[in-house]
């Protein structure tokens, strides 16, 4: 039991902290893109989409450079932080948040652009600021899409492997999510655990993925999973 539900609960706890992550940043970039009239703005779309098409290995490989502690940065963030995270959950959440990102972006930004900027006007005439405007005009219009985007992210970070692999490596106990508890119970031949935790994941996702179109569809748009 305790093989099923030690994975099981760290893989909940590092897709929520990665939805999390993934929803701020997503909403953030999605917003701004949305109403950003810039040159440069398919070029900046396409960057942030990238982790998407990327292998997960190579987005790993990426995260270990930039994190790891023979990098400045990485060397930065534990000797005056104390923060490190190579070979720690908190380094899965990262690698999946950063997987799971483009998924929240792309949808809150497809639910921004179908919101009418004459209301975000209207709003301003009335003397909102641009905060109030979008906290009480523009993400209330917008959030069925928003919220099916952070439901596929939570799916996306929940099958997460090659990337938190490569960043939290697999600790049992500590840094195994269910992705890579099943791969290493097919690797051990114990296809009893293996199926269990299969059906367990499928069945969330599989849920996850028709409660996200219920959303994307009554507001108005429809998000595909890529």
């Amino acid at each position: 039991m305790s093989s099923v539900l030690i994975p099981l609960l760290l893989t909940l706890k590092v897709a929520v902290c990665a939805t999390l992550i993934a929803g701020v940043l997503g909403i953030g970039a999605g917003y701004w893109l949305a109403r950003t009239r810039m040159p440069g703005r398919d070029t900046a779309d396409a960057l942030l989409i990238l982790p998407l098409v990327l292998p997960p290995t190579v987005l790993g490989y990426y995260l270990l450079v930039a994190f790891g502690r023979s990098s400045a940065f990485g060397a930065w963030l534990e000797g005056t932080l104390g923060i490190h995270l190579v070979f720690t959950w908190e380094g899965a959440a990262l690698a999946a948040a950063i997987v799971a990102f483009p998924l929240v972006f792309k949808a809150s930004r497809a639910a921004f652009e179908a919101v009418d900027p004459t209301l975000e006007q209207a709003g301003r005439s009335l003397g909102y600021n641009g905060w109030t405007v979008f906290s009480r005009v523009t993400l209330p219009l917008a959030w069925r899409g928003v919220i099916a985007g952070a439901m596929l992210a939570f799916a996306r970070a929940m099958g997460e492997f090659g990337a938190t692999l490569m960043v939290a490596g697999n600790i049992p106990g500590r840094t195994q999510t269910v992705s890579i508890a099943i791969y290493e119970a097919v690797n051990a031949g114990d296809d009893t655990l293996a199926g269990a935790l299969v059906v367990i994941v499928s069945l969330v996702c599989v849920s996850l993925l028709i409660a996200a179109n219920l959303f994307a569809r009554r507001g108005h748009m429809r998000i595909a999973p890529v």
